[in-house]
Protein backbone atom coordinates (compact mmCIF):
# COMPACT_ATOMS: atom_id res chain seq x y z
CA UNK A 1 0.00 0.00 0.00
CA UNK A 2 1.41 3.41 -1.02
CA UNK A 3 1.60 5.93 1.83
CA UNK A 4 1.25 9.73 1.60
CA UNK A 5 1.02 12.86 3.68
CA UNK A 6 -1.83 14.06 1.46
CA UNK A 7 -4.14 12.57 -1.15
CA UNK A 8 -6.26 14.99 -3.16
CA UNK A 9 -9.39 13.59 -4.81
CA UNK A 10 -10.07 15.57 -7.99
CA UNK A 11 -7.69 17.59 -10.16
CA UNK A 12 -9.79 20.57 -11.12
CA UNK A 13 -8.37 24.04 -10.37
CA UNK A 14 -8.74 23.56 -6.62
CA UNK A 15 -7.37 20.03 -6.51
CA UNK A 16 -4.30 20.33 -8.71
CA UNK A 17 -3.29 23.68 -7.19
CA UNK A 18 -3.66 22.20 -3.70
CA UNK A 19 -1.50 19.22 -4.65
CA UNK A 20 1.23 21.35 -6.21
CA UNK A 21 1.38 23.74 -3.27
CA UNK A 22 1.49 20.83 -0.80
CA UNK A 23 4.35 19.24 -2.75
CA UNK A 24 6.21 22.55 -2.77
CA UNK A 25 5.93 22.60 1.01
CA UNK A 26 7.49 19.15 1.32
CA UNK A 27 4.40 16.97 1.74
CA UNK A 28 4.41 13.64 -0.07
CA UNK A 29 1.34 14.12 -2.25
CA UNK A 30 -0.85 12.16 -4.64
CA UNK A 31 -3.90 13.02 -6.70
CA UNK A 32 -6.78 10.81 -7.83
CA UNK A 33 -8.59 11.72 -11.05
CA UNK A 34 -11.39 9.81 -12.77
CA UNK A 35 -11.05 11.62 -16.11
CA UNK A 36 -8.47 10.68 -18.70
CA UNK A 37 -7.08 14.20 -18.40
CA UNK A 38 -6.48 16.52 -15.46
CA UNK A 39 -8.18 19.90 -15.01
CA UNK A 40 -11.68 18.91 -13.95
CA UNK A 41 -14.82 20.46 -15.40
CA UNK A 42 -13.13 23.85 -15.79
CA UNK A 43 -10.36 22.86 -18.17
CA UNK A 44 -12.13 19.99 -19.93
CA UNK A 45 -15.78 20.98 -20.41
CA UNK A 46 -16.23 24.35 -18.73
CA UNK A 47 -14.23 27.55 -18.35
CA UNK A 48 -11.51 26.93 -20.90
CA UNK A 49 -13.49 25.53 -23.88
CA UNK A 50 -16.29 28.06 -23.39
CA UNK A 51 -13.82 30.95 -23.43
CA UNK A 52 -12.29 29.58 -26.63
CA UNK A 53 -15.71 29.58 -28.32
CA UNK A 54 -16.55 33.00 -26.90
CA UNK A 55 -13.33 34.36 -28.38
CA UNK A 56 -13.79 32.67 -31.75
CA UNK A 57 -17.47 33.59 -32.10
CA UNK A 58 -16.70 37.20 -31.17
CA UNK A 59 -14.07 37.36 -33.91
CA UNK A 60 -16.59 35.88 -36.36
CA UNK A 61 -19.17 38.52 -35.50
CA UNK A 62 -16.62 41.34 -35.57
CA UNK A 63 -15.57 40.36 -39.08
CA UNK A 64 -19.16 40.24 -40.26
CA UNK A 65 -20.57 43.36 -38.63
CA UNK A 66 -17.91 45.77 -37.35
CA UNK A 67 -14.81 45.56 -39.52
CA UNK A 68 -16.29 47.88 -42.14
CA UNK A 69 -16.72 50.61 -39.49
CA UNK A 70 -12.95 50.51 -39.04
CA UNK A 71 -12.25 50.74 -42.75
CA UNK A 72 -11.39 47.06 -42.98
CA UNK A 73 -13.33 45.71 -45.92
CA UNK A 74 -13.62 41.94 -46.14
CA UNK A 75 -16.10 39.62 -47.77
CA UNK A 76 -18.77 38.10 -45.56
CA UNK A 77 -17.12 35.57 -43.25
CA UNK A 78 -18.00 31.90 -43.58
CA UNK A 79 -18.29 29.67 -40.56
CA UNK A 80 -16.26 26.47 -40.43
CA UNK A 81 -17.72 25.10 -37.20
CA UNK A 82 -15.64 21.95 -37.32
CA UNK A 83 -12.45 24.01 -37.43
CA UNK A 84 -13.71 26.31 -34.69
CA UNK A 85 -14.32 23.27 -32.50
CA UNK A 86 -10.81 22.02 -33.31
CA UNK A 87 -9.47 25.41 -32.18
CA UNK A 88 -11.33 24.95 -28.90
CA UNK A 89 -10.09 21.37 -28.46
CA UNK A 90 -6.49 22.44 -29.11
CA UNK A 91 -6.74 24.95 -26.27
CA UNK A 92 -8.23 22.36 -23.93
CA UNK A 93 -5.50 19.85 -24.74
CA UNK A 94 -2.77 22.41 -24.17
CA UNK A 95 -4.14 23.33 -20.76
CA UNK A 96 -4.77 19.80 -19.52
CA UNK A 97 -1.32 18.66 -20.65
CA UNK A 98 0.10 21.67 -18.85
CA UNK A 99 -1.47 20.54 -15.58
CA UNK A 100 -0.10 17.02 -16.06
CA UNK A 101 3.37 18.48 -16.60
CA UNK A 102 3.15 20.66 -13.48
CA UNK A 103 2.08 17.74 -11.30
CA UNK A 104 5.00 15.65 -12.53
CA UNK A 105 7.41 18.57 -12.19
CA UNK A 106 6.46 18.94 -8.54
CA UNK A 107 6.70 15.24 -7.77
CA UNK A 108 2.98 14.61 -7.31
CA UNK A 109 1.90 11.00 -7.97
CA UNK A 110 -1.20 10.60 -10.14
CA UNK A 111 -3.74 7.77 -9.92
CA UNK A 112 -6.47 7.26 -12.52
CA UNK A 113 -9.84 6.16 -11.28
CA UNK A 114 -12.66 7.17 -8.96
CA UNK A 115 -11.51 8.08 -5.48
CA UNK A 116 -13.50 6.85 -2.49
CA UNK A 117 -12.99 7.27 1.25
CA UNK A 118 -12.42 3.75 2.54
CA UNK A 119 -11.97 4.39 6.24
CA UNK A 120 -9.60 6.28 8.50
CA UNK A 121 -6.55 7.33 6.51
CA UNK A 122 -7.43 5.32 3.43
CA UNK A 123 -8.50 6.22 -0.11
CA UNK A 124 -9.61 3.55 -2.53
CA UNK A 125 -8.99 4.16 -6.23
CA UNK A 126 -11.41 2.27 -8.47
CA UNK A 127 -10.25 2.02 -12.09
CA UNK A 128 -12.57 1.90 -15.10
CA UNK A 129 -11.89 -1.81 -15.51
CA UNK A 130 -13.06 -2.44 -11.95
CA UNK A 131 -9.63 -2.89 -10.45
CA UNK A 132 -8.90 -1.13 -7.22
CA UNK A 133 -5.95 0.17 -5.24
CA UNK A 134 -5.67 1.41 -1.66
CA UNK A 135 -3.69 4.50 -0.71
CA UNK A 136 -2.72 5.20 2.87
CA UNK A 137 -2.62 8.86 3.80
CA UNK A 138 -2.44 11.17 6.78
CA UNK A 139 -4.79 13.68 5.15
CA UNK A 140 -7.38 13.78 2.37
CA UNK A 141 -8.62 16.85 0.51
CA UNK A 142 -11.89 16.41 -1.37
CA UNK A 143 -11.87 18.63 -4.46
CA UNK A 144 -14.41 16.88 -6.69
CA UNK A 145 -16.15 20.01 -7.93
CA UNK A 146 -19.74 20.23 -9.08
CA UNK A 147 -22.22 18.77 -11.53
CA UNK A 148 -25.06 20.15 -13.64
CA UNK A 149 -28.30 20.86 -11.80
CA UNK A 150 -31.06 18.76 -13.34
CA UNK A 151 -34.46 20.21 -14.20
CA UNK A 152 -37.18 17.90 -12.82
CA UNK A 153 -38.97 16.01 -15.57
CA UNK A 154 -36.42 16.98 -18.24
CA UNK A 155 -33.90 14.42 -19.48
CA UNK A 156 -30.56 15.73 -20.74
CA UNK A 157 -29.45 13.62 -23.71
CA UNK A 158 -26.61 15.98 -24.77
CA UNK A 159 -28.01 16.00 -28.30
CA UNK A 160 -31.27 17.96 -28.29
CA UNK A 161 -31.52 18.74 -24.59
CA UNK A 162 -28.00 19.66 -23.53
CA UNK A 163 -26.07 20.78 -20.49
CA UNK A 164 -23.11 23.14 -20.78
CA UNK A 165 -21.06 20.10 -21.80
CA UNK A 166 -23.24 19.30 -24.80
CA UNK A 167 -23.55 22.98 -25.74
CA UNK A 168 -19.79 23.02 -26.29
CA UNK A 169 -19.95 20.09 -28.73
CA UNK A 170 -22.83 20.88 -31.10
CA UNK A 171 -22.13 19.69 -34.63
CA UNK A 172 -24.16 22.42 -36.29
CA UNK A 173 -25.56 25.82 -35.38
CA UNK A 174 -29.15 25.40 -34.16
CA UNK A 175 -31.70 27.56 -35.90
CA UNK A 176 -33.51 28.07 -32.61
CA UNK A 177 -31.87 27.68 -29.20
CA UNK A 178 -33.83 27.89 -25.96
CA UNK A 179 -31.69 28.52 -22.88
CA UNK A 180 -33.21 27.69 -19.50
CA UNK A 181 -31.55 29.97 -16.97
CA UNK A 182 -30.20 33.54 -17.26
CA UNK A 183 -27.12 33.01 -15.12
CA UNK A 184 -23.49 33.14 -16.19
CA UNK A 185 -23.38 29.82 -18.06
CA UNK A 186 -26.64 30.35 -19.91
CA UNK A 187 -25.74 33.86 -21.06
CA UNK A 188 -22.19 32.97 -22.09
CA UNK A 189 -23.18 29.94 -24.17
CA UNK A 190 -26.30 31.67 -25.46
CA UNK A 191 -24.04 34.48 -26.68
CA UNK A 192 -21.75 32.05 -28.49
CA UNK A 193 -24.55 30.46 -30.53
CA UNK A 194 -26.35 33.75 -31.13
CA UNK A 195 -23.19 35.17 -32.72
CA UNK A 196 -22.89 32.11 -34.92
CA UNK A 197 -26.44 32.48 -36.22
CA UNK A 198 -28.87 30.91 -33.75
CA UNK A 199 -32.11 32.56 -32.70
CA UNK A 200 -31.73 32.53 -28.91
CA UNK A 201 -34.48 32.75 -26.30
CA UNK A 202 -33.58 32.74 -22.61
CA UNK A 203 -36.18 31.64 -20.06
CA UNK A 204 -35.54 32.74 -16.46
CA UNK A 205 -37.63 32.01 -13.37
CA UNK A 206 -36.65 35.26 -11.65
CA UNK A 207 -37.49 38.76 -12.87
CA UNK A 208 -33.90 39.59 -13.82
CA UNK A 209 -30.75 38.26 -15.44
CA UNK A 210 -27.57 37.42 -13.50
CA UNK A 211 -29.24 36.72 -10.14
CA UNK A 212 -27.01 37.68 -7.23
CA UNK A 213 -25.11 40.39 -9.06
CA UNK A 214 -25.73 44.11 -8.62
CA UNK A 215 -29.26 45.07 -9.68
CA UNK A 216 -28.23 48.03 -11.83
CA UNK A 217 -25.70 45.83 -13.60
CA UNK A 218 -28.39 43.24 -14.32
CA UNK A 219 -30.79 45.82 -15.79
CA UNK A 220 -28.26 47.43 -18.11
CA UNK A 221 -26.79 44.10 -19.17
CA UNK A 222 -30.29 42.80 -19.97
CA UNK A 223 -30.80 45.78 -22.28
CA UNK A 224 -27.42 45.28 -23.96
CA UNK A 225 -28.03 41.59 -24.70
CA UNK A 226 -31.51 42.43 -25.92
CA UNK A 227 -30.04 44.89 -28.44
CA UNK A 228 -27.69 42.13 -29.58
CA UNK A 229 -30.69 39.97 -30.47
CA UNK A 230 -31.26 37.67 -27.49
CA UNK A 231 -34.91 37.36 -26.47
CA UNK A 232 -35.75 37.06 -22.78
CA UNK A 233 -38.73 35.58 -21.01
CA UNK A 234 -38.25 36.60 -17.39
CA UNK A 235 -40.46 35.61 -14.44
CA UNK A 236 -41.15 32.43 -16.37
CA UNK A 237 -40.72 28.71 -15.69
CA UNK A 238 -40.26 25.74 -17.98
CA UNK A 239 -42.80 23.05 -17.14
CA UNK A 240 -41.95 20.57 -19.84
CA UNK A 241 -39.69 19.69 -22.75
CA UNK A 242 -41.11 17.28 -25.30
CA UNK A 243 -38.81 15.81 -27.92
CA UNK A 244 -40.05 15.54 -31.50
CA UNK A 245 -38.69 14.34 -34.82
CA UNK A 246 -36.92 17.66 -35.23
CA UNK A 247 -35.93 19.33 -32.01
CA UNK A 248 -38.14 19.94 -29.01
CA UNK A 249 -41.23 21.76 -27.82
CA UNK A 250 -40.66 23.74 -24.62
CA UNK A 251 -43.66 24.60 -22.46
CA UNK A 252 -43.31 27.87 -20.55
CA UNK A 253 -45.60 29.36 -17.91
CA UNK A 254 -45.46 32.56 -15.86
CA UNK A 255 -43.59 31.91 -12.59
CA UNK A 256 -46.55 33.32 -10.67
CA UNK A 257 -48.98 31.10 -12.54
CA UNK A 258 -51.01 31.66 -15.68
CA UNK A 259 -51.50 30.55 -19.25
CA UNK A 260 -48.79 28.39 -20.80
CA UNK A 261 -47.11 28.96 -24.14
CA UNK A 262 -44.83 26.77 -26.22
CA UNK A 263 -41.49 27.48 -27.84
CA UNK A 264 -40.00 25.43 -30.65
CA UNK A 265 -36.30 24.70 -30.39
CA UNK A 266 -33.68 22.73 -32.28
CA UNK A 267 -31.61 22.62 -29.08
CA UNK A 268 -32.52 23.27 -25.45
CA UNK A 269 -29.74 24.23 -23.04
CA UNK A 270 -30.41 23.54 -19.36
CA UNK A 271 -28.31 26.05 -17.40
CA UNK A 272 -30.02 26.46 -14.04
CA UNK A 273 -26.94 26.07 -11.89
CA UNK A 274 -24.64 23.44 -10.47
CA UNK A 275 -24.64 21.15 -7.44
CA UNK A 276 -21.75 19.70 -5.37
CA UNK A 277 -20.41 16.46 -6.82
CA UNK A 278 -20.10 13.95 -3.98
CA UNK A 279 -21.54 10.78 -5.54
CA UNK A 280 -19.56 7.66 -4.75
CA UNK A 281 -17.12 9.41 -2.42
CA UNK A 282 -18.06 7.25 0.55
CA UNK A 283 -18.86 10.22 2.78
CA UNK A 284 -21.37 8.13 4.68
CA UNK A 285 -18.78 5.39 5.20
CA UNK A 286 -16.62 7.64 7.35
CA UNK A 287 -19.37 9.93 8.62
CA UNK A 288 -18.54 13.19 6.86
CA UNK A 289 -21.40 15.65 7.39
CA UNK A 290 -23.15 17.53 4.57
CA UNK A 291 -25.68 20.36 4.73
CA UNK A 292 -29.19 20.49 3.29
CA UNK A 293 -27.77 21.50 -0.10
CA UNK A 294 -25.45 18.52 -0.28
CA UNK A 295 -22.35 20.60 0.43
CA UNK A 296 -19.65 19.16 2.65
CA UNK A 297 -19.56 21.02 5.94
CA UNK A 298 -16.18 22.42 6.96
CA UNK A 299 -14.76 24.80 9.54
CA UNK A 300 -12.70 27.90 8.77
CA UNK A 301 -9.67 25.68 8.09
CA UNK A 302 -11.56 23.50 5.56
CA UNK A 303 -11.66 20.58 7.99
CA UNK A 304 -14.70 18.32 8.05
CA UNK A 305 -16.05 16.75 11.22
CA UNK A 306 -13.79 13.74 10.54
CA UNK A 307 -10.16 14.16 11.53
CA UNK A 308 -7.80 14.26 8.56
CA UNK A 309 -10.49 14.90 5.91
CA UNK A 310 -10.77 18.34 4.31
CA UNK A 311 -12.79 19.80 1.44
CA UNK A 312 -12.47 22.79 -0.89
CA UNK A 313 -14.06 24.35 -3.97
CA UNK A 314 -17.52 23.66 -5.31
CA UNK A 315 -18.24 20.88 -2.79
CA UNK A 316 -18.30 23.38 0.10
CA UNK A 317 -20.19 26.61 0.72
CA UNK A 318 -19.36 29.75 -1.25
CA UNK A 319 -19.32 30.83 -4.89
CA UNK A 320 -18.64 28.06 -7.40
CA UNK A 321 -15.65 29.75 -9.01
CA UNK A 322 -12.38 28.18 -10.14
CA UNK A 323 -10.23 30.92 -8.63
CA UNK A 324 -12.00 30.60 -5.27
CA UNK A 325 -11.19 26.87 -5.33
CA UNK A 326 -7.56 27.59 -6.24
CA UNK A 327 -7.10 29.96 -3.32
CA UNK A 328 -8.72 27.44 -0.98
CA UNK A 329 -6.39 24.76 -2.33
CA UNK A 330 -3.34 26.86 -1.51
CA UNK A 331 -4.77 27.76 1.91
CA UNK A 332 -5.46 24.18 3.02
CA UNK A 333 -2.05 22.99 1.76
CA UNK A 334 -0.32 25.71 3.76
CA UNK A 335 -2.40 24.91 6.85
CA UNK A 336 -1.43 21.23 6.59
CA UNK A 337 2.22 22.30 6.40
CA UNK A 338 1.90 24.37 9.57
CA UNK A 339 1.58 27.73 7.88
CA UNK A 340 -1.24 30.30 8.04
CA UNK A 341 -3.34 29.68 4.94
CA UNK A 342 -6.18 32.14 4.45
CA UNK A 343 -8.77 33.23 1.88
CA UNK A 344 -10.40 36.67 1.95
CA UNK A 345 -13.95 35.90 0.83
CA UNK A 346 -14.83 39.59 0.71
CA UNK A 347 -12.53 40.02 -2.29
CA UNK A 348 -13.33 37.28 -4.80
CA UNK A 349 -13.99 38.62 -8.31
CA UNK A 350 -16.81 37.26 -10.45
CA UNK A 351 -16.73 37.62 -14.25
CA UNK A 352 -19.20 36.95 -17.07
CA UNK A 353 -17.22 36.51 -20.30
CA UNK A 354 -19.82 37.73 -22.76
CA UNK A 355 -19.37 40.86 -24.84
CA UNK A 356 -19.31 43.24 -23.17
CA UNK A 357 -18.00 41.49 -20.08
CA UNK A 358 -19.48 41.88 -16.62
CA UNK A 359 -17.26 41.84 -13.54
CA UNK A 360 -17.83 42.45 -9.87
CA UNK A 361 -16.05 42.16 -6.54
CA UNK A 362 -17.32 42.82 -3.03
CA UNK A 363 -20.76 44.00 -2.00
CA UNK A 364 -23.68 44.98 -4.22
CA UNK A 365 -25.87 47.98 -3.46
CA UNK A 366 -28.67 45.62 -2.49
CA UNK A 367 -26.44 43.84 0.05
CA UNK A 368 -25.25 47.11 1.58
CA UNK A 369 -28.81 48.36 1.96
CA UNK A 370 -29.90 45.06 3.49
CA UNK A 371 -27.03 45.22 6.00
CA UNK A 372 -27.75 48.84 6.85
CA UNK A 373 -24.32 50.05 5.76
CA UNK A 374 -24.18 53.70 4.69
CA UNK A 375 -22.25 54.10 1.45
CA UNK A 376 -21.41 56.50 -1.34
CA UNK A 377 -21.56 55.44 -4.97
CA UNK A 378 -19.48 56.73 -7.84
CA UNK A 379 -20.33 55.79 -11.42
CA UNK A 380 -18.63 56.53 -14.71
CA UNK A 381 -19.94 55.50 -18.16
CA UNK A 382 -17.67 54.18 -20.88
CA UNK A 383 -19.35 56.64 -23.27
CA UNK A 384 -17.19 59.29 -21.57
CA UNK A 385 -13.93 57.33 -21.80
CA UNK A 386 -11.60 58.37 -24.62
CA UNK A 387 -10.29 54.88 -25.42
CA UNK A 388 -13.77 53.37 -25.40
CA UNK A 389 -15.05 56.11 -27.68
CA UNK A 390 -12.33 55.67 -30.29
CA UNK A 391 -12.68 51.87 -30.19
CA UNK A 392 -16.50 51.94 -30.37
CA UNK A 393 -16.73 49.98 -27.10
CA UNK A 394 -18.88 52.40 -25.13
CA UNK A 395 -21.47 50.02 -23.66
CA UNK A 396 -21.46 49.87 -19.88
CA UNK A 397 -20.05 51.63 -16.85
CA UNK A 398 -17.88 51.34 -13.74
CA UNK A 399 -19.52 51.70 -10.32
CA UNK A 400 -17.60 51.94 -7.06
CA UNK A 401 -19.29 51.64 -3.67
CA UNK A 402 -17.40 53.06 -0.68
CA UNK A 403 -18.15 53.25 3.04
CA UNK A 404 -19.76 56.63 3.80
CA UNK A 405 -17.70 57.10 6.97
CA UNK A 406 -14.28 55.69 6.05
CA UNK A 407 -14.33 55.84 2.21
CA UNK A 408 -13.06 52.23 2.16
CA UNK A 409 -14.01 50.47 -1.10
CA UNK A 410 -16.72 47.90 -0.37
CA UNK A 411 -17.71 46.80 -3.85
CA UNK A 412 -17.02 47.45 -7.52
CA UNK A 413 -19.19 46.55 -10.51
CA UNK A 414 -18.22 46.87 -14.15
CA UNK A 415 -20.09 46.30 -17.40
CA UNK A 416 -17.84 46.87 -20.38
CA UNK A 417 -15.10 45.71 -22.69
CA UNK A 418 -12.32 43.87 -20.82
CA UNK A 419 -14.18 44.17 -17.49
CA UNK A 420 -12.64 40.88 -16.35
CA UNK A 421 -9.18 42.43 -16.42
CA UNK A 422 -10.27 45.84 -15.14
CA UNK A 423 -11.69 44.30 -11.96
CA UNK A 424 -8.23 43.06 -10.92
CA UNK A 425 -7.05 46.56 -10.08
CA UNK A 426 -9.80 47.18 -7.57
CA UNK A 427 -9.52 43.65 -6.16
CA UNK A 428 -5.89 44.41 -5.27
CA UNK A 429 -6.92 47.79 -3.86
CA UNK A 430 -9.62 46.17 -1.70
CA UNK A 431 -7.20 43.50 -0.47
CA UNK A 432 -5.06 46.29 0.95
CA UNK A 433 -8.05 48.15 2.42
CA UNK A 434 -7.87 51.03 -0.05
CA UNK A 435 -10.25 53.96 -0.01
CA UNK A 436 -11.94 55.33 -3.11
CA UNK A 437 -9.62 58.31 -2.80
CA UNK A 438 -6.60 55.97 -2.91
CA UNK A 439 -7.80 54.63 -6.25
CA UNK A 440 -8.65 58.12 -7.50
CA UNK A 441 -5.19 59.49 -6.64
CA UNK A 442 -3.38 56.63 -8.38
CA UNK A 443 -2.11 57.74 -11.78
CA UNK A 444 -3.72 55.75 -14.60
CA UNK A 445 -2.26 55.57 -18.11
CA UNK A 446 -4.00 57.51 -20.88
CA UNK A 447 -5.71 56.55 -23.06
CA UNK A 448 -6.92 53.34 -21.42
CA UNK A 449 -10.17 51.82 -20.25
CA UNK A 450 -8.70 51.81 -16.72
CA UNK A 451 -9.28 55.56 -16.58
CA UNK A 452 -12.97 54.76 -16.16
CA UNK A 453 -12.08 53.06 -12.88
CA UNK A 454 -10.24 56.17 -11.71
CA UNK A 455 -13.12 58.41 -12.76
CA UNK A 456 -15.64 56.23 -10.90
CA UNK A 457 -13.46 56.55 -7.80
CA UNK A 458 -13.38 60.32 -8.29
CA UNK A 459 -17.16 60.27 -8.67
CA UNK A 460 -17.50 58.75 -5.19
CA UNK A 461 -16.30 62.13 -3.91
CA UNK A 462 -18.36 63.98 -6.54
CA UNK A 463 -15.25 65.20 -8.35
CA UNK A 464 -15.15 63.25 -11.60
CA UNK A 465 -13.45 65.22 -14.36
CA UNK A 466 -14.94 63.87 -17.58
CA UNK A 467 -18.66 63.86 -16.76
Amino acid sequence: MSSYDLVVIGTGPGGYVCAIRAAQLGLKTAVVEKRATHGGTCLNVGCIPSKALLHASEAFEEAGTHFADLGVIVSAPKLDLKKMMAFKDEGVAGNTKGVEFLLKKNGVDSYRGTGRLAGAGRVEVIAEDGGNQLLETKNVVIATGSDVTKLPGVTIDERVVVSSTGALELESVPKKLVVIGAGVIGLELGSVWRRLGAEVTVVEYLDRVLPGMDGEVGKQFHRILGKQGITFKLSSKVTGVELGKKGATVTVEPAAGGAAETLQADVVLVAIGRVPYTDGLGLETVGVQVDNKGRIQTDSHYATNVTGIYAIGDVIAGPMLAHKAEDEGVAVAELLAGQSGHVNYAVIPNVVYTYPEVASVGKTEEELKKDGIAYNAGKFPFTANGRAKVNHTTDGFVKILADAATDRVLGVHIVGADAGNLIAEVAVAMEFGASAEDVARTCHAHPTLTEAVKEAALAVGKRAIHI
